[in-house]
């Protein structure tokens, strides 16, 4: 056979192949389409169409006063189907609509956008998303009333997607405390503890899985979410400003590790302010919750002492304040270990009182040798009663387990007694520590500490927490006594000195304890002041954490208890309830009324009527206004708000403000504390520029 031949034979064999496999693609192509289409197009549809949640609005948290700490703000992603619209309104309305959305957007052209919905209404697309940005509120009002986006949902085919936004109008006061929850249902804080009651529950509606995405199809099915419900927690915004500012100070001077402030109401238990400072290498932040958790839990060393001489005047009420100790030289062996005053030389003879004055360690040691060398489980039993062996119960998470020794133990050695009657070879945390001053205080009734007052559907109020009894009396009215002058003596005569006020009296103790490293004690120090104030009526407890301060005087007068102090001037003068009585007081004016000065026209109205203050109106089409008092009335002006342009916000509640600026794109900065608006950076009615950034001043 030629080589010709041959060639040729083989090349129609393989033509012949390739027939044959065009034809087996041809029959299996029209077997697919139309004997098995039913069939694929079913499943194609099963999994093209699926249920998606739909997340409800997160509640807020409120301080003691409403104010907002942390609430949801709604922002919208724009998306739309094309091929919803009639054919008159789409051809007469979709230049218009490629103009303004290439006008907002300010990235495409006009013809862009036209081309892009004109080629998906060809194509049959039913789902664009047609820019990445997110839009606000006001925004997506004014895209409303757009050609044809202003026919709806259903017969337009805009499709405005919502997302919610956490935001913090107070940016990062009470930042650990307001806490944080991730997607992973993982966080800290009050966003973390109260989760359930914030979250809400989620609804549901049906989707359809397109190219980039998914959109929703509304056919009548989708599950409403139930929004979350608002907290109102006791924290007092004032005084945590005052707090947190007061701490911040202490630990840049000090260039200290970490630090912490509880305040809290004697009576109520309500914690008014709770910061916590730890140190980055940016400064100084709220990285941790020390007041609560497991690392601020520590040995607390001499403020300790105030449960070692309860339990002593329990056990022993025979001894009396004037009762008189030799601590000798500053210097007392106890089996093989040295204790040793901070005084050089030692104190020598001190009453009892004075030994918790001077906060010495050897004066205390020798009185818990004394009275309980041979009881020791006696005291450790005190210790338990006072309920210093047991949580709180505190509502947010994460709250430190106490570390007590007992004679039991194996680490219980024969320097335990008197390790732990100054505060060693314990660990509490400082909120367990406050809880135990704050029963002194409070007269021996040990009550359990709260952050959140209420739980709230809207205004009404779903759960309330009140003030829970822990022990009703938690030592005798003797003791009680005896206790309160030792405290107060320690501001008046003692290691508190320098915190001594003319005008109220303070009543606590200090505290300064070793630090341990590598199992071996350092000379790094956690200093530490705790008490109450006034002491002669007291109205508020506070304890004040400073871990690790350097410099020349490291002890807990000097460096926790001026925080102690300021915190609590502050609170004096704003609680016109501790003042002593003056001798005349201001007649207020019965002729003066209240005058909001801008706010909302319909609440503003509204309230106003209510109160039965006669108001006039300039124009009653604005939604936001101004006011101002005439003799015996108040006039409303009107008070626009234009796009592109920055608003008057003076005057206004930082609710009313926040919602205004944010639909204008400002990026707000909120400085000082009060109601409303006294001043804002950017001069109104100007054009808003490049940087967006305003700063509005409360007072």
């Amino acid at each position: 056979m030629s080589i010709k031949k041959s060639i040729l034979i083989r090349v129609r064999l393989v033509f012949l192949l390739v027939c044959l496999f065009a034809c087996a693609i041809v029959y299996k192509v029209v077997h697919i389409q139309f004997l098995n289409g039913d069939k694929w197009k079913s499943i194609s549809k099963e999994r093209r169409i699926f249920y998606k949640p739909v997340h409800a609005t997160r509640g807020n948290i409120l301080s003691d006063n409403e104010s907002i700490l942390a609430t949801s703000l709604p922002f919208y992603r724009v998306a739309f189907d094309p091929t919803v619209a009639k054919a008159e309104v789409f051809n007469s309305g979709v230049d218009s609509l490629a103009l303004l959305l290439s006008r907002f957007y300010g990235e495409k052209s006009e013809d862009y956008y036209r081309r892009k919905i004109k080629n998906a209404r060809h194509s049959g697309r039913r789902y664009i998303r047609l820019h990445s940005r997110q839009i606000n509120y006001q925004d997506k009002k004014m895209m409303s009333r757009w050609p044809i986006f202003r026919e709806g949902k259903n017969r337009g085919g805009v499709i405005f997607e919502k997302v919610e936004k956490r935001f913090k109008p107070f940016g990062i006061l009470a930042e650990r405390t307001i806490g944080f929850i991730n997607e992973d249902k993982n966080g800290a804080g009050l966003e973390y503890s109260f989760n359930g009651n914030l979250s809400g529950t989620d609804g549901e509606a049906l989707f359809e899985r397109i190219a980039g995405g998914s959109k929703p199809i509304y056919d009548g099915t989708e599950v409403k979410p139930q929004h979350g419900y608002d907290i109102k927690t006791t924290l007092d915004i004032n005084l945590q400003d005052v707090a947190e500012n007061a701490l911040y100070k202490a630990l840049e001077k000090t260039n200290a590790e970490y630090g912490t402030v509880i305040l809290m109401e004697v009576k109520t238990g309500e914690i008014k302010a709770l910061a916590n400072l730890g140190k980055t290498k940016g400064g100084y932040i709220e990285d941790y919750n020390y007041a609560v958790g497991s690392q601020g839990r520590t040995e607390p060393g001499s403020t300790f002492k105030l449960a070692s001489m309860m339990a002593l005047f329990e056990h022993s009420p025979e001894v009396n304040l004037t009762d008189t100790i030799d601590t000798g030289d500053g210097r007392y062996r106890i089996k093989n270990t040295i204790m040793t005053d901070a005084k050089i030389n030692g104190y020598g003879k001190l009453t009892v009182q004075q030994v918790f004055e001077k906060s010495s360690n050897i004066g205390v040691a020798k009185l818990m040798e004394k009275y309980f060398g041979n009881e020791q489980q006696a005291y450790v039993e005190y210790l338990n009663k006072f309920g210093l062996n047991s949580t709180l119960g505190f509502q947010m998470e994460g709250e430190a387990r106490p570390y007590m020794k007992d004679p039991q133990d194996k680490n219980w050695y024969g320097t335990t007694l008197t390790s732990m009657s100054i505060g060693y070879e314990l660990k509490l945390s400082p909120l367990q520590t406050l809880a135990f001053y704050n029963a002194v205080a409070n007269n021996g009734v040990k009550i359990q500490p709260i952050i959140v007052k209420e739980i709230r559907k809207v205004d009404e109020v779903v759960q309330s927490f009140e003030t829970r009894v822990l022990n009703e009396k938690i030592c005798s009215d003797e003791t009680l006594k005896k206790l309160k002058i030792m405290l107060e003596g320690v501001v008046a005569e003692g290691t508190a000195k320098n915190i001594l006020s003319s005008d109220y009296k303070i009543a606590g103790k200090t505290g300064t304890a070793r630090k341990v490293k590598e199992g071996r004690y350092v000379r790094e120090y956690s200093t530490s002041f705790a008490g109450y104030f006034p002491a002669d009526n007291p109205k508020y407890s506070c304890i004040v954490i400073i871990d690790s301060p350097r410099g020349v005087n490291v002890y807990g007068g000097d460096v926790a208890a001026p925080v102690f102090k300021e915190l609590a001037d502050k609170a004096y003068a704003r609680d016109l309830a501790m003042h002593k009585p003056m001798q005349a007081r201001v007649v207020p004016n019965k002729d003066s009324m209240p005058v909001a000065n801008a706010g909302s026209f319909d609440d503003l109205k509204m309230i106003y009527n209510k109160l039965g203050i006669s108001t006039q109106t300039a124009n009653a089409e604005e939604d936001w206004v101004k006011v101002s008092a005439k003799r015996r009335s108040l006039e409303f002006k009107a008070n626009p708000v234009l796009q592109g342009k920055v608003p008057d916000v003076v005057g206004m509640t930082l609710r009313d403000a926040l919602f205004i600026l944010g639909n204008q794109h400002l990026d707000v900065d909120v400085q000082g504390i009060g109601k409303s608006v006294k001043k804002q950076s950017m001069a109104p009615g100007t054009d808003i520029n490049e940087d967006k950034k305003i700063t509005i001043i409360l007072g």
